[in-house]
């Protein structure tokens, strides 16, 4: 890709008439950045959060941008799949859906089992979304031309298989990097199993995954400390805006590519900078194993079972 032919925010077309739903939508965040650019592009936008405070103040920041801009809110916790189904019901009456973007996430947090039994990084990354997006999916076919973003990781490169185990029978030790790691190539299996679903069943929907190589968020140090300021959390968010070559709002650019440049399904998008880490978004590839077959159908009927939905 030439620098000329460079995807920038130029190129994010009218979103006028257009419902998107963004999960994750904290300020300082990428489903904010990409939240704002698509509301500052005359999107209806979703905003969805677990803390109904940080859902106001998301809200307050993209108005201060964008006065008038049509906006949505509604309580997700992700890793909660009883809040997951109410998150839907609640978006249910809003009409056709043309964009999911299963944005939020958490990264390298410390060993926990959800109310639902499972590994909370694994049910707030792959699980939730995984509900969500069947619960939402007769919606995301009437805008007949819907279209799923799942926001993946480099850090998939770094799960050595795909996380095809009973999600709630006891395991060995927990290590939170490789179970990260596990998540993200999720997303990924996911994303290439349900693009190809639906085109075997005719359905006018595409799923699309992007990563924003290393942006300086404050997932990390949320995931560790669970708190993006004071003491050492304030330490470890200062020394990953240090070295990340992408702010959060160039991270959120492969997202908002994904999301509305023409693109087939099952495309993958990513910085094109050194090693991914940051730069401009374009068209890339996920490693071997996120193309395996075998292990997507399998971690589809895992997730189906484990959810508890059969999708079309």
């Amino acid at each position: 890709m030439t620098r000329a032919d460079r995807w920038t925010l130029a190129d994010l077309p009218d979103q006028g008439g257009r419902t998107i739903m963004v999960t994750g939508t904290t300020v300082g965040g990428l489903g904010h950045v990409t939240a704002l650019e698509l509301a500052r592009r005359g999107a209806r936008v979703v905003l969805t959060g677990r803390n109904p405070d940080k859902l106001v103040e998301a809200r307050r920041a993209i108005l201060e941008e964008v006065p008038g801009a049509e906006l949505e809110s509604v309580e997700l916790d992700l890793a909660d799949l009883s809040s997951v189904r109410r998150a839907a019901a609640a978006v249910a009456g809003l009409g056709a859906i043309d964009v999911l973007v299963n944005n939020a996430g958490v990264m390298g947090t410390p060993h926990h089992r959800t109310a639902d039994g499972l590994e909370l990084q694994l049910a707030t990354n792959h699980f939730g979304p995984f509900l969500l997006t069947g619960l939402l999916l007769p919606q995301l076919v009437a805008s007949e031309g819907g279209r799923v973003v799942t926001v993946s990781s480099q850090m998939h490169r770094v799960a050595r298989s795909a996380p095809l185990d009973d999600p709630r029978a006891p395991r060995g030790r927990y290590r939170r990097w490789p179970a990260y790691g596990q998540t993200k190539l999720a997303n990924l299996l996911f994303t290439y199993e349900l693009d190809r679903r639906l085109r075997r069943a005719e359905l006018p929907v595409k799923a699309l995954a992007a990563h924003p190589g290393f942006a300086s968020t404050h997932l990390a140090a949320n995931g560790q400390y669970g708190r993006s300021s004071g003491g050492i959390a304030t330490i470890l968010d200062g020394a990953i805006r240090l070295v990340s070559p992408n702010t959060p709002a160039e991270g959120a650019w492969p997202t908002l590519m994904a999301a509305t440049a023409d693109l087939p399904g099952a495309t993958y998008v990513g910085p094109d900078g050194l090693l991914e880490w940051g730069g401009h978004p374009r068209v890339t590839r996920s490693n071997r194993l996120s193309y395996d077959e075998t292990a997507q159908r399998r971690l589809w009927q895992l997730s189906e079972q484990t959810v508890g939905i059969t999708y079309p």
